[in-house]
Order: C-alpha cells, then structure tokens, then sequence
C-alpha cells in the first residue's frame, strides 16, 4: 500500500511508484489511497499490470477497518477496488461545449477560427453580416460566455472550438 502523495515532493511519488513496481511485477498487489478523484491517476494504475490486484480507494471511505481490512484481502486475491466516486468520475463523459450549436453555427464558429471577419463570412456563405452577427451571439450564449471587460467571448468560443476538437 503507498499514497499517492509521498516524499520528497508530495506529488505524485507513490502513484509512480506503484506503477513502476507493477511493471516489474504485474501480479504484485497495489491499494493507493488518496485524497481526492483524480482520474488520471486512477488510469495510470488501472492501466497497470493486468488490471488486477489493485484498488484506489479515497482516503475518507477507509475509516471503516473492517470493511479496509476486506478490501486488502480482495485485492491480494486478485481482485479490484475502486472507490464509487471515482469509477462515477472515470465514466463520466465529457460534455461536448459545441453540442448546443446548430450546422450553421458551427460552420460560423470554424470560420471565426480560421480568423475571417463578419464580412468575409458573410461573403463566403451568401448571407448577410446582420445574420453572422446574430449567429456569432448565439454561439457566445449558447457557449456560455458573457460579455466581461477582461475577456474577449470571440477569442474563448475559438478555444472551446479547438478544445473539443474540431
């Protein structure tokens, strides 16, 4: 058993360390108890070995000794042990920010990447730059993104854009 957090530097030591020694030793068992859902930790261990033989449990579920001690013993037999938040947080989805946009909205938002103008737009999709601009406000509300004097909507509707991957 090794947290996640260990020394010197109380990042991610111990979770290295687990994953390291399952590569020498993929039947070795592993529980890693931590603080906090950290998902990509969560992988990284489920990612080793053969998947099984280990557990990654939040620290606040181990108060239980019995129920700990049952849990040990589960994944020295070959079992796994993951806490319910986190297999909730592995298998959530991640929610695509462009869903809410119509065709023309994302056809408007892939040319506000490429860095055309209202106008330019407008040329290129035989409308008017009345009705660019009117889809460009609803991309930056269906975005979420309301008006702020630090920010510019434009710019951060081309990051979620090019965040989810388009």
């Amino acid at each position: 058993m090794t947290d996640i957090r260990m020394p010197p530097e109380h990042r991610d030591d111990g979770l290295r360390a687990a994953v390291t020694l399952r590569a020498e030793r993929p039947d070795l068992a592993v529980v890693v108890p931590s603080q906090h859902v950290q998902s990509g930790y969560a992988a990284a261990l489920l990612d080793s070995g053969d998947g099984r033989r280990v557990g990654y449990l939040l620290k606040d579920r181990v108060a239980d000794v019995a129920e700990f001690a049952d849990t040990l013993r589960r994944v020295a037999a070959g079992g796994t042990a993951v806490d319910p938040d986190v297999v909730r947080h592995l298998l959530r989805r991640p929610r695509d920010p462009l869903a809410a946009l119509s065709p023309r909205e994302r056809e408007v938002l892939a040319l506000v990447a490429e860095g055309h103008s209202n106008g330019a737009i407008a040329a290129r999709l035989h409308v008017t730059e009345a009705a660019v601009g009117k889809h460009v406000g609803n991309i930056l509300t269906k975005l979420d993104l309301p008006p702020a004097d630090d920010t510019n909507r434009r710019v951060l509707a081309v990051l979620a854009y090019l965040r989810a991957g388009r």
